[in-house]
């Protein structure tokens, strides 16, 4: 397991190791110990939940809030997706920032989310499939959605948004400057693309 920074605070991209033969291949999808040590995060995950989606969706931006605010662990089992992390944490000091980065089954790049941080992704072929831990359980009374599409975000998210799929639900979120006016403080806002 490889572990790099990325520009949000303590979050992370894995690159778990790959062991390919004749018959196909191995890898250790998550080890505990391991993450613990290369990150000083104890990660307890308590659900796995996964999607299916065709080219074109994009699902997010989302998060918990309070006690209920969730780490993640996102990977792609099939296809591919650009995934977005927007740090939504009032006292990080990485508050506004904005970390993309296209993972995929031949990548098999994994993305550690942490609490209080806006998750959301683009699919960018059919039929793929989006896996992830989550270290507390859904309450969809403490989730709280920003629409993916916001201008003051802009995020490229690399498919054509005219004719993207977002749910009714994800059409309806906050503007990112509504989150900050109702749960914060205005701040100012970086973004960093890796691809």
């Amino acid at each position: 397991m490889e572990i790099q920074n990325t520009n949000i605070k303590d979050c992370f991209l894995i690159q778990p190791r790959v062991f390919e033969d004749e018959r196909g291949y191995f890898l250790e999808s998550f080890n505990s110990e391991k993450f613990e040590r290369l990150t000083g995060i104890e990660a307890d995950f308590v659900q796995d939940n996964e999607s299916m989606s065709n080219y074109g969706v994009i699902r997010g931006l989302h998060a918990q809030l309070g006690e209920s605010a969730q780490a993640k662990l996102v990977r792609v089992v099939q296809g591919s997706v650009l995934d977005v992390v927007v740090d939504a944490r009032f006292d990080s000091p990485t508050f506004g920032e904005i970390f993309t980065v296209e993972i995929n089954s031949n990548n098999k790049s994994q993305l550690f989310i942490p609490k209080g941080c806006l998750h959301g992704f683009s699919v960018l072929e059919d039929k793929t499939i989006f896996s992830y831990k989550c270290d507390a359980f859904y309450n969809p009374e403490k989730e709280i959605g920003i629409y993916p599409l916001d201008g003051y975000l802009s995020i490229d998210w690399k498919v054509d948004t005219v004719s993207a799929q977002i749910s009714s639900k994800d059409q309806n979120g906050l503007s990112w400057l509504e989150y900050i006016l109702s749960f914060g403080q205005k701040r100012s806002l970086k973004s960093v693309q890796v691809f």
